[in-house]
């Protein structure tokens, strides 16, 4: 029996919708990625390592004699001034009491020493008589050649014997003065602790330290009084402006700085990024754990602040800071995020996006830095291709900007 054409449209529609249907449930959707522009803009690269701020000239005071040092009359923050502001006091250490047998050899070294003076004093005057004596003789002698009677020959002997016994004399002279300093040494150990002699006060007795420099007192030790050595540190001054950088850096990652070499300084507590300059870099390295575990070699890096970077920022001694020392810098570089490439048949690729279809695109990669990396050659500017794609991106697939499904 011959369909009616009416049958045959309906039959036809009914076809159709089964068939959209049939693509609607099995047809692959579209996988959601991530865009990013390949663009051209400065690229740089970097060494990057937490540091330390340092003040540059720090003068460590130190007691200069061995006592009981007072309470500190300065206080941490206060300015001080070179050479007027008093920022320690030191009150030397009395002698102990004596013994009965330090005291017995003591006063038996006092006679001992004033009879060795007495010695001395009476060879000064034997010497004195002595030289009395060469000077007649030479006065008499030279008369006598005057008339006549007497050679040149004994004048020359009497002038010589004259200039000995002045020679004499002088160490006799001498011997006096040791015998002297001897017998004060001597009575000294006899000096005992007591009350102060007169005239002398608290303030006399003691040895003020002044300030080496002009500053402020960072550190002290001890503010309360104490018994301390000659050389123990008591207080630190330094200029809290007058600040460096030091960043402990890996060697491996050492070796690529130069002297001079600009740095960027970050995560200080402030919102705006300082600058820096390397100043040094150790010629050798430290062996460090890391906080896994691993033995590292370790190198110190020393950085200038730009001139008047820090002033009125807050920073002081030992702050921590984070930088980024700039080993190269390009100011026109094709880039894209590392991110975005993945490694294919030996080179480098990525998935470009074409009109909503991945296409994957083999590239010449140049220089690398933490997120970013140069593209050689591969794809232009402006480019927009997919970071972080996952199994399902492949080459030909249907993709959406994810931030269009939003």
């Amino acid at each position: 029996m011959p369909f009616k054409p009416r049958t045959i449209i309906g039959a036809l529609v009914g076809l159709a919708a089964v068939a959209g249907l049939f693509y609607v449930a099995f047809r692959d959707e579209a996988v959601p990625v991530d865009l990013v522009a390949a663009t051209r803009d400065v690229m740089r690269i970097t060494v990057d390592a937490d540091g330390k701020t340092r003040i540059k000239d720090i003068y460590e005071i130190s007691a200069p004699v061995s006592g009981t040092a007072r309470r500190s009359p300065v206080s941490v923050g206060e300015t001080v001034v070179k050479g007027e502001t008093v920022v320690a006091t030191v009150q030397p250490s009395e002698t102990g009491f004596l013994d009965t047998r330090t005291r017995v050899q003591a006063e038996a070294a006092v006679r001992e020493a004033e009879a060795a003076l007495q010695a001395t004093e009476t060879s000064v005057r034997q010497s004195e008589e002595e030289l009395n004596y060469a000077n007649s003789q030479f006065t008499r002698i030279q008369t006598l050649v005057d008339r006549g009677v007497a050679s040149l020959t004994q004048l020359e002997d009497a002038a010589q014997a004259r200039t000995i016994k002045e020679a004499v004399l002088d160490s006799a002279r001498a011997n006096r003065a040791a015998a002297e300093s001897a017998l004060e040494r001597a009575r000294a150990a006899l000096i005992e602790p007591g009350p102060p002699a007169n005239g002398e006060t608290d303030d006399t007795c003691c040895v003020p330290i002044l300030a080496p420099a002009d500053g402020v007192v960072l550190d002290i030790v001890n503010v309360s009084e104490r018994p301390v050595q000659a050389g123990t540190a008591l207080l630190s001054i330094g200029q809290p402006d007058n600040l460096e950088i030091v960043a402990d850096i890996l060697s491996s990652e050492a070796v690529r700085i130069e002297k001079g070499a600009p740095a960027l300084v970050e995560r200080w507590g402030g919102d705006e990024t300082l600058h820096a300059t390397v100043r040094e870099i150790d010629p050798a390295a430290t062996t460090k754990v890391s906080a896994l575990g691993i033995e590292e070699q370790r190198v110190d890096v020393t950085l200038d602040f730009e001139e008047g970077d820090v002033t009125g920022k807050g920073l002081g001694d030992g702050y921590a800071v984070f930088v980024r020392i700039i080993v190269w810098e390009g100011r026109d570089v094709l880039q894209v995020p590392i991110s975005a490439l993945f490694r294919n048949d030996g080179g480098w690729a990525l998935f470009a996006y074409d009109d909503g279809v991945a296409r994957r695109i083999s590239v010449e990669v140049g220089r690398r830095s933490g997120l970013m990396a140069e593209i050689v050659s591969g794809i232009d500017e402006g480019t927009r291709v997919i970071t972080h794609p996952s199994d399902r991106v492949e080459d030909g697939v249907e993709v959406v900007d994810r931030s269009t499904l939003n």
